[in-house]
């Protein structure tokens, strides 16, 4: 990445400078990740290193700030103890994310566009009832977008699949360990049950993830990538689709 393309991280830049990039750009974008488990083979922090790299990128192309990243988010419930996980409750994660953007809103932000990879319904639930006095707040859930066309198994929870599994393939493959993936299947009953945004708590014989790892590839999760943040350039920031996305 150049030095004029890096991402604007407000954690690195000086009061000044801020204000310079806030009275071009009165955006803001705020990462929200977890730490939480997603299987044996990833890191608990899988979701907040996606929406991170989307947020840098997104940043360093349009000029938009981006807030330090809200580490925590509401977890799905487990049968069993994972090493690691942490949880806040769905009202601690509101208050908190709620507070920070009423303080940036004071500072002439106008938008915000909150990303997140974690589409657990009391997590969305929490983003989604945040309020502000009069700048406009955007919850971009990532998985929220339609990837059918990108993977093998299109049908079922993604939990440390296919899906995460590519992505981490591809943004951070050093910290992947595939010697230890284990895919994991629902019966047809509970897959109509643990739907995206269910409540279900993880299955206790699950090894922390639901779907098929196997299937994941560093190729399939930069074409997962690309996509995910052609769709946020487009339908969110309304950017010109890429010569390779038209």
């Amino acid at each position: 990445m150049t030095a004029a393309a890096r991402p604007l991280r407000i954690k690195l830049l000086t009061p000044g400078a801020i204000r310079r990039a806030l009275d071009a750009n009165p955006r803001l974008i705020v990462p929200v990740g977890t730490c939480e488990q997603h299987g044996p083979h990833l890191p608990l922090g899988c979701d907040t290193m996606i929406v991170e790299r989307l947020a840098d990128d997104l940043s360093a192309e349009f000029g938009i700030l981006v807030a330090p990243t809200v580490e925590f988010g509401v977890n799905v419930a487990t049968a069993q103890p994972f090493a690691g996980n942490a949880s806040v409750r769905r009202k601690t994660l509101r208050r908190w994310v709620n507070d920070l953007l009423l303080e940036w809103e004071r500072q002439g932000v106008e938008e915000f566009l909150i990303l997140t990879a974690h589409g657990h319904a009391p997590h969305q639930e929490a983003l989604g009832t945040v309020v502000t006095e009069r700048a406009r707040v955007r919850v971009i859930d990532v998985f929220a977008i339609d990837l059918t066309s990108l993977v093998e198994h299109s049908e079922g929870p993604i939990h440390g699949g296919e899906v995460d599994t590519s992505l981490l393939l591809y943004l951070a493959p050093h910290l992947v360990r595939m010697d230890e993936a284990r895919d994991f299947i629902l019966p047809d009953s509970d897959v109509r049950r643990y739907r995206r945004g269910s409540t279900m708590c993880l299955p206790a014989v699950s090894p922390g993830c639901v779907g098929e790892p196997s299937r994941a590839s560093a190729d399939k999760g930069q074409r997962i990538f690309e996509f995910i943040r052609e769709r946020i350039r487009t339908r969110v920031l309304g950017a010109t689709p890429s010569p390779d996305r038209s």
